[in-house]
C-alpha cells in the first residue's frame, strides 16, 4: 500500500507505476524468551541484560519499550532488530515473523531500523536524502518515475514537503527542525517499504509538541500501511503516550507489563498500584519500577520491582501471551519461504558505488568542513612559507633554507591532513548506519570515498604549489614544478589515506586525532631531513623510514630541485659541498643529494612505493570497516 492512501493525496493503489511497492504486509512479528547475558566486569559472573522477554505484535500496531534508564530498551531493541546486543554478548530466544523463524538476510529487507542519533548529511537538501536513500535501497528495475513518486509521496506522508529543497543543516550552516530531522530519518528508512521498523528514542532532544508530532505521523503511517513499529521512548508526555497501542514496560531486564495501553491503569490497580488522576499515567508507571525514585515505604524499590514482575508473570495475561507465542513454533516452513520469494532485490555494486560518489560531491563542495575549510589552511600556508622563503637564491648559504623549505612544505601539508578527522567521522556514522540496514557494505564505502578525494586534493596540491613554489624560487622548470605538484599530490593522499584508516580504527575525535598527530610527527623524524638516512638509529631506519611517505616524498622533492642546479660558492672559494665543479667555485646540486644518500633516476620506483604504501592504508581501513561492525 502506498504511504499517501490514508493520509493525503489521490489514490496512489490505483497508479499502475506504484504496483512495484505493493508487497504482501507483515500480519504479525513475535518473540519468545529472549535473553541476553553477559560476563559482569566486578564478580565475573554471567548476568543478564534482558531476562525472558516474550511478546506479539500484529500490523498496524505502534508498541512502545519504556522503563527506567539501564533497564534494557534499547538491547531489547537491538535483539528484536537482529543487532549486536553488546560486546561479548550471548543472545538466545527465538524470533518469529507470521509464525516463521526465518534468516537475518531475508529479515534484513523486511525491517529498518531508525537510530537515536540523526546520522544525517548536512550539506543535502531534504529531498536530495530521500533520493540517496531510494537510489541506495532500490533495485535497478525500479524506474526513475517510479523512484520521484515514492519521494514526492514520503515528503506528503511526513508533512515535510514544503523543507524539501531546504538543507538538512549543518553547525556553520541552519537547516530544519530537529522534529522535522527525525520525520526524514524516518522517512529514509521507509523507502523499501519495510514491514517492521524499529525506532530507538525517536524523540530524544525533542519537546513534547515535536514528541508527539513525530509519533504521530509514525503511528499514522503505520494504520494506513499495515507497519509494525517498535520504539523505545524514555518519558513521553501524556498525549504522546496514548498514541502508543501496546506498552512493553521492562525494569532490570525483566517484563512489568506488556499488553495495550488502554489496559494499563485496570492492570496496576489490579496489582496494587492505582495510577492517580491529573498524573502523567507514563511517568507514574516508570516511578513504580525505577531504582531513581522512592518507592513504597515499607519494602524497597527492588522488593516493589520483583512484586510488579512476579505479578506479571503470574497474571492472565502473562500466562495467555506466553502461551499464544509458544503455538507459533508448529507453523510449517512454508511461510518462511513465502516471505522470502516476496522481498525487494539491491542495486548493483557498480550502482551504489557511483551514488555514493554523487553524494560525496555535494558534500564535498557544499560542507566547508570536508574541504573548503582545508583548501583555506592550505593557502595560507602556502603564503606564509612563500613570503618566509622568499625568493631564495643559488648561492651555497641558501641550500640549507631549500632544505628546510622542502621539509616545512612536505611535511605540514601531510600533517594538516588531521583537519579531514571530523569529515571522515561524519562520514563513517553515515555508512555504519547504512550498513546496520543492509544498504551496502564497506567496498563501495571506500572506493567512493578514495575516489571522490583526489581531484579536490589535486586542486589543493596546485594552488599551494602556484604560491608558495615560485615565491620560493625553487627551480624555474615547468617540469619540475609538475614534478612538485606531484610530490606534493602523492603526499596528500597518503595522509588522508592515514588519517581514513586511524579513524575507522578509532572512530573517537579525540582519538583519531591524537594518533594521526604523533603518526606525522614519528613519520617527520624518521623521513631522512631532521637524521639523514647515512646515519640514522638502524631500528628506526629499518622498521619506519622505509614504510613512511614522507621519507619518499622528501627525497623526491629533494631530487627534483638539486639534480640540475648548480650553486655558488662562498667569496673566499671555499665549498660546502665538494662536488666536479668545485675549482670553478659552484657546487652541483648532486653533491647535496649524496650528503642525503639520494640517488637520482629513482622516481618511478619511490612513486610506486607511494602507491603501494596509501593502497595498503585503503585496504586496512576496508578490512576494519569489514571487522567492525559499530
Amino acid at each position: 500500500m502506498a504511504l499517501a492512501t490514508k493520509l493525503d493525496g489521490p489514490d496512489l493503489e490505483r497508479n499502475e507505476s506504484h504496483q512495484y511497492f505493493r508487497n504482501h504486509a507483515v500480519q504479525g512479528f513475535a518473540w519468545r524468551d529472549l535473553t541476553v547475558t553477559v560476563k559482569d566486569r566486578s564478580t565475573k559472573l554471567p548476568r543478564d541484560l534482558i531476562h525472558g522477554i516474550t511478546g506479539s505484535v500484529q500490523q498496524g500496531e505502534l508498541v512502545a519499550l519504556m522503563g527506567p534508564s539501564g533497564c534494557g530498551k534499547t538491547t531489547l531493541l537491538n535483539v528484536l532488530a537482529r543487532r549486536a546486543a553488546s560486546s561479548g554478548a550471548k543472545a538466545t530466544g527465538t524470533c518469529y515473523v507470521d509464525g516463521a523463524e526465518i534468516d537475518n538476510a531475508t529479515f534484513g529487507r523486511l525491517s529498518s531500523y531508525v537510530e537515536q542519533e540523526d546520522a544525517l548529511i548536512g550539506s543535502l537538501t531534504v529531498r536530495e536524502t530521500l533520493k540517496f536513500a531510494a537510489d541506495l535501497a532500490l533495485p535497478s528495475s525500479v524506474t526513475t518515475t517510479q523512484r520521484k513518486e515514492r519521494i514526492e509521496t514520503l515528503l506528503r506522508a511526513f508533512g515535510i514537503q514544503n523543507q524539501a529543497s531546504s538543507l538538512v543543516g549543518t553547525p556553520i550552516r541552519k537547516g530544519i527542525s530537529g522534529g522535522q530531522k527525525r520525520r526524514v530519518s524516518v522517512a529514509s528508512q521507509l523507502m523499501t517499504s519495510p514491514k517492521i521498523l524499529f525506532l530507538d528514542e525517536p524523540t530524544s532532544g525533542l519537546d513534547s509538541t515535536a514528541s508527539y508530532e513525530v509519533i504521530s505521523y509514525i503511528k499514522k503511517l503505520a494504520v494506513a500501511n499495515n507497519l509494525i513499529v517498535i520504539a523505545s521512548i524514555h518519558q513521553p508526555s501524556s498525549l504522546t503516550y496514548q498514541l502508543f497501542d501496546k506498552l512493553l514496560l521492562l525494569s532490570g531486564g525483566k517484563t512489568c507489563y506488556f499488553g495495550p495501553v488502554v489496559d494499563v491503569p485496570a492492570y496496576f490497580k489490579g496489582i496494587g498500584h492505582t495510577l492517580p488522576t491529573n498524573i502523567n499515567p507514563a511517568e507514574f508507571i516508570l516511578d513504580l519500577v525505577s531504582s531513581d525514585f522512592v518507592g513504597n515505604k515499607q519494602i524497597s524499590i527492588e522488593e516493589q520491582v520483583e512484586q510488579i514482575h512476579a505479578s506479571w508473570s503470574q497474571s492472565d495475561n502473562g500466562i495467555t501471551l506466553s502461551r499464544q507465542v509458544s503455538q507459533l513454533v508448529t507453523v510449517s516452513e512454508k511461510a518462511a519461504r513465502q516471505i522470502c520469494t516476496e522481498q525487494l532485490g539491491h542495486p548493483g555494486m557498480l550502482s551504489i558505488t557511483l551514488s555514493l560518489l554523487y553524494r560525496l560531491f555535494i558534500k564535498s563542495y557544499r560542507d566547508v568542513v570536508a574541504y573548503g575549510i582545508r583548501i583555506v589552511m592550505y593557502l595560507g600556508l602556502a603564503i606564509m612559507m612563500g613570503t618566509v622563503w622568499l625568493r631564495l637564491h643559488t648561492q651555497e648559504t641558501y641550500i640549507q633554507p631549500f632544505i628546510n623549505a622542502i621539509f616545512f612544505g612536505s611535511a605540514f601539508m601531510s600533517f594538516m591532513a588531521v583537519a579531514y578527522v571530523p569529515a571522515f567521522l561524519e562520514d563513517r556514522a553515515t555508512f555504519i548506519r547504512e550498513r546496520a540496514n543492509g544498504l551496502y557494505g564497506a567496498l563501495p564505502f571506500i572506493v567512493s570515498n578514495f575516489i571522490i578525494g583526489l581531484p579536490f586534493l589535486f586542486l589543493i596540491s596546485l594552488l599551494f604549489s602556484i604560491i608558495s613554489y615560485w615565491l620560493s624560487n625553487f627551480n624555474p622548470t615547468a617540469t619540475s614544478f609538475f614534478t612538485w605538484v606531484m610530490w606534493l599530490f602523492l603526499d596528500l593522499v597518503a595522509a588522508e589515506s592515514l588519517v581514513v584508516f586511524m579513524t575507522s580504527l578509532f572512530p573517537n575525535f579525540v582519538i583519531s586525532l591524537a594518533l594521526v598527530a604523533f603518526a606525522n610527527g614519528l613519520w617527520m623524524s624518521v623521513g631522512g631531513f631532521l637524521v639523514t638516512p647515512t646515519i640514522l638509529n638502524p631500528f628506526w631506519k629499518y622498521v619506519f623510514h622505509y614504510i613512511d611517505y614522507q621519507a619518499y616524498v622528501f627525497q623526491g622533492m629533494m631530487v627534483n630541485e638539486f639534480q640540475d642546479r648548480i650553486y655558488d660558492c662562498s667569496a673566499n672559494c671555499t665549498c660546502m659541498y665538494q662536488t666536479d665543479l668545485a675549482s670553478e667555485c659552484k657546487i652541483r646540486g648532486i653533491g647535496v643529494l649524496h650528503e642525503y644518500g639520494y640517488a637520482t633516476g629513482r622516481t618511478g620506483k619511490w612513486v610506486g612505493i607511494l602507491i603501494g604504501i596509501i593502497a595498503v592504508y585503503r585496504l586496512f581501513a576496508f578490512l576494519v570497516l569489514v571487522i567492525r561492525k559499530t
